[in-house]
This record gives C-alpha cells, sequence and structure tokens, in this order.
C-alpha cells in the first residue's frame, strides 16, 4: 500500500518527539514492502530551530543516519490533490495547519478513497482545548490518539468519528542495548525543558539528588534557559543541549541509569501516557527511575521493569541504591527491555495500524490489507 504522512518534521527531532515514532513506523513500513511518502511545511518550527541552533549539517545527518526515509517539504502553492492522488492511507498529525488539515478532510469527502487518519501525540486536547475543537474532523475516518485518556476525551466531545487508542513505541531497530559501549558516567536525562511544565520537578526529581550524591552525568535537550543551565553547572552534570536521536542509544550506553520526568499535563490531565523518552530508555537497556505517573494503562509492570521515585528525597535514594547494586540494575534493565520487545516497539504499533484498518478503513484499503501471519 501506499502511506502519506503529514508531519511537523521528519528531518528534525528538535523539541519534536513525535519524529522520532514517526521515523520508527515508516521504516517498519518500508521493510514490509510499502511504499511511503511524507509531507512537512516548509517553514516548520523544528526544523527551523534546528537550523538556527546546529546549522545545515544537523539536516545532513537526518539523510546520513537514516537514508531509506524521504520527506516532502510543501509551500503555499503545494499541490496536495496530485500528492495524495495515488495514496491508499493518509496520516495527518495534530500539529498540521488547520486550514490543511480541512483541505484534506474535503479531498475525502469529494470522493478520494484513500482512508483518512487524525493523528493526536500532544496534550493540547487538555491544554488548549478550543484549538483542537475548531479542527475540521468531520470527514476523518478514524483518529488515531496516543493514549486511553486522550481517546476518552475525544470520544466525550465528539471530535471525529471512531477514535482508537495508539501509543508511542520504540524504533527497536535503533533504540537497543549496546554492552560494547563502556558505562563511564552515572546519570543520563535526556529530555527537552518544554514551556515551564516540569520546572519544578527537574529541579526536585534530577538536579537535586545529583549535587547531593555528587554524580558524574549528562543532560541533554533544548531551550533550557540560562538559569536552569546555571543550576544544573552547580552538580557534576554536563549539559550538552541537542542531541540527534541517532546518537541516543549510545548516550545510554554510557551511563549507568536514567531518569524520566514526565511534563505536567499529563500527570495531572492525561495519566496512562508516558511519553516516548520511557519506551527509547527501555529499549536500550538502562535502569530507569520515573518521578511520579500514573500508568493507567498498564504498559509496564513499575517496579520490575523501572521503579517509581515519590518524590525528590526517594529519588536520591534509588539512585543510590542502583548504582551500588549491580544486580539490581541489570535485572530492572533486561525486564524493561523484555517488555518493550513482547509489546511496545514500532512493529507492534504497525501490526495495531493495520488492525485499525480493518475496522475504518476504505474498500480500498481492506482489498489490500496483509493478513495477520503476513503482517509479522
Amino acid at each position: 500500500m501506499r502511506f502519506a504522512l503529514y508531519t511537523h518534521s521528519l528531518v528534525s527531532d528538535w523539541n519534536h518527539g513525535n519524529a522520532h515514532f514517526l521515523r520508527g513506523i515508516l521504516r517498519d513500513l518500508i521493510a514490509r514492502g510499502h511504499e511511503v511518502i511524507a509531507l512537512e511545511p516548509e517553514k516548520g518550527w523544528s526544523r527551523e530551530n534546528l537550523v538556527k541552533d546546529q546549522g545545515q549539517a544537523a539536516l545532513d545527518r537526518f539523510i546520513a543516519d537514516f537514508p531509506e526515509l524521504r520527506t516532502t517539504i510543501y509551500g503555499a502553492a503545494f499541490d496536495h490533490e496530485a500528492a495524495l492522488s495515488q495514496a491508499d492511507v493518509v496520516i495527518v498529525h495534530e500539529w498540521t495547519n488547520p486550514e490543511l488539515i480541512a483541505r484534506i478532510g474535503r479531498m475525502r469527502r469529494n470522493g478520494h478513497d484513500f482512508t483518512l487518519l487524525f493523528h493526536d501525540t500532544h496534550h493540547r486536547a487538555v491544554s488548549a482545548r478550543e484549538e483542537i475543537a475548531n479542527l475540521m474532523l468531520e470527514d476523518y475516518d478514524g483518529i488515531l490518539a496516543f493514549g486511553e485518556t486522550l481517546r476518552q476525551r475525544y470520544l466525550r466531545t465528539g471530535w471525529g468519528r471512531q477514535v482508537f487508542t495508539w501509543h508511542e513505541a520504540a524504533d527497536d531497530r535503533l533504540f537497543r542495548p549496546l554492552p560494547e559501549v563502556a558505562r563511564e558516567k552515572d546519570l543520563i536525562w535526556i529530555g527537552n525543558w518544554g514551556d515551564n511544565e516540569r520546572s519544578a520537578e527537574i529541579s526536585s526529581f534530577l538536579i537535586e539528588p545529583a549535587r547531593r550524591l555528587r554524580l558524574s552525568g549528562t543532560v541533554r535537550g533544548v531551550r533550557y534557559p540560562q538559569d536552569a543551565v546555571s543550576e544544573l553547572s552547580t552538580t557534576g552534570l554536563r549539559y550538552g543541549g541537542w542531541i540527534a536521536n541517532a546518537d541516543v542509544p549510545r548516550a545510554f550506553a554510557q551511563h549507568r541509569v536514567t531518569v524520566h520526568i514526565p511534563r505536567r499535563p499529563y500527570v495531572e490531565a492525561l495519566p496512562g501516557i508516558p511519553t516516548i523518552r520511557v519506551f527509547e530508555a527501555l529499549a536500550c537497556g538502562i535502569p530507569l527511575i520515573s518521578a511520579p505517573w500514573d500508568d493507567a494503562e498498564d504498559l509496564f509492570r513499575p517496579g520490575e521493569d523501572f521503579l517509581f521515585a515519590r518524590d525528590g528525597e526517594h529519588m536520591t535514594k534509588l539512585i543510590a541504591d542502583l548504582l551500588a547494586d549491580r544486580d539490581h540494575a541489570a535485572k530492572l534493565a533486561a525486564s524493561g527491555l523484555e517488555t518493550i520487545r513482547a509489546r511496545h516497539t514500532c512493529r507492534h504499533r504497525v501490526d495495531e495500524l493495520f488492525a485499525i484498518l480493518e475496522s475504518c478503513g476504505t474498500d480500498r484499503v481492506s482489498r489490500q490489507l496483509p493478513t495477520p501471519q503476513a503482517a509479522q
């Protein structure tokens, strides 16, 4: 089949974690023999900031790291109708311009027989409700929501015809353990600053434990204000800014433990959505300790796959314990990796996508869907 994905950016993962997941999904579709195209706007915020921050070389890295992937850049004069004329499945991400979301919906209404899906991977349904409510989704065949609590919100508000839970996952072709790499430092955290959605939590669950335990380690991510960088400088953690996603597995492998600090909207209003870094860290076989969030969908086995820290003091204790007990750390990492490989890879999500297409796909798609055995 021919898949077309509208994304904020495929080439840039600067403050744009959804690019990680879509790359993995597209790579798996290609490996199964399907044709894929990605389309992204010419002045995408993530890509423009990546070039400003890192220069053209960062875009060249995408080509080198993912040679099988290609993206089409569109502007105001782009002919979307022609681009989608041969598509079987079209997936439109929620950061797409609202007018274009409506335009593609009208194409579906006016006779195009592709299956049209809307993909929501953010908390705007809670934090910017009116923006989502005003999107024209009535012509979309289905909604892909990256958590059950988000799916329920769509159902309650009547946004869309059919709504499906479609969690993000790890591209385990990329995210995998690297046992040959020496674990030379204590702690790594990879995460962006965001919009002050977890500034207090970063101080409590990362900076203070690192200072008290005198940890060595690394922090990577973007949009850190100067006061946060200055506070990090009082610890043994080195702030390194943006990191190419292809470099993350090696970065994890160089450290003994990592932490997860969820953004506040997910903790307070969208339980059960851990965001993609949890999947990726566990896929790399690094022990993980998380600040509190509600695993409402039983995605993992808390206490076996990773540890929950109640507060900053508890986080400090858990980090110290794992660093001192290599056997416990290894057992935790192995359990987390086992769960990812059993349930949470991009291959699993492509299987789920085909099952969703069985429920809401057009006749054109139904005729081409692989048998369950062929989809493995």
